[in-house]
């Protein structure tokens, strides 16, 4: 059985431990962290033993903020090693004492715009192992991505999906699929490769801060188009959301792995949203 809470409810169990100054953000970075680093791991000899390359798209709220600080903690290990932290500031602002944080650690800042083109993201997103999307969190209604956040998406999807969501090609993507053109498929979505002559490998694996970024956080709903990065694995803080365990919000999120953040005990005094088996 799962239980599952509105956005207002889990800003509500939240309120008096941010009013007591405890650090949420930071309990959330680090359950984060620690996911990627298992995803990291599972993938490893897919890697040949070359260190984690890891991808974040932060948007301006606090899902961003966390995603920084879980590329903190990633890029201090794995910089060093010659892995590699990108962050692809996505907003009108970021959290910046958390990009800050970030780029202490040697993470690197990237252009928005190289990450808007579709053929340049085609040729350059493979090499990558993971993909965090911290874009838009539980400040989401189901209306939709905007500005650069949709065009991030909209260049990213076809080499995470196989084909492109968002033109109502859900079809197509699970033909691709099955003609091997989809997400290990080694390719590009054109069957073509990448820049410079190189063979597209396989995409990285997508895990998306607290809810996929653009879902109806309180009843699963999809924009119109549906422009989401589906995930393998949403990684979410305090509680579930209800839009992670019903509607087709649910078939993006993946596997959803909750992070105790403190707040449970505030969430148990309130009835759910939602309970399913």
């Amino acid at each position: 059985m799962v239980e599952a809470w509105t956005a207002a409810q889990i800003r509500e169990a939240e309120r008096p431990h941010l009013e007591a100054g405890e650090p949420l953000m930071r309990r959330a970075a680090d359950g984060l962290a620690d996911v990627v680093r298992d995803v990291l791991r599972a993938s490893s000899s897919s890697r040949d033993g070359r260190a984690g390359r890891i991808l974040l798209l932060v948007g301006s709220g606090n899902n961003g903020g966390d995603a920084l600080y879980a590329g903190e903690s990633l890029a201090r290990e794995l910089v060093p090693q010659g892995g590699a932290v990108t962050v692809v500031p996505v907003g009108s602002r970021v959290h910046e004492a958390a990009l800050a944080a970030a780029l202490a650690a040697g993470a690197v800042l990237d252009d928005v715009e190289a990450w808007c083109d579709a053929a340049v993201v085609a040729g350059v997103l493979p090499a990558y192992d993971v993909l965090l999307d911290g874009l838009v969190g539980t400040g989401s209604n189901g209306a939709g991505l905007r500005g650069d956040s949709l065009r991030v998406v909209r260049a990213v999807l076809p080499v995470v999906a196989g084909a492109t969501w968002g033109v109502g090609a859900e079809a197509a993507a699970a033909s691709a699929s099955a003609s091997g053109t989809g997400r290990d498929a080694g390719t590009s979505p054109a069957g073509g490769s990448a820049a410079d002559g190189d063979a597209i490998g396989p995409a990285p694996r997508v895990i998306a801060v607290d809810v996929p970024s653009g879902i109806g956080v309180d009843d699963g709903a999809l924009p119109d188009p549906p422009h989401v990065l589906p995930a393998d694995v949403t990684v979410t803080f305090g509680g579930h959301k209800v839009g992670l365990v019903v509607g087709p919000g649910a078939e993006r999120a993946g596997r959803v792995v909750l992070v105790d953040i403190g707040i449970g005990p505030d969430l148990a005094r309130m009835p759910p949203a939602v309970t399913t088996p």
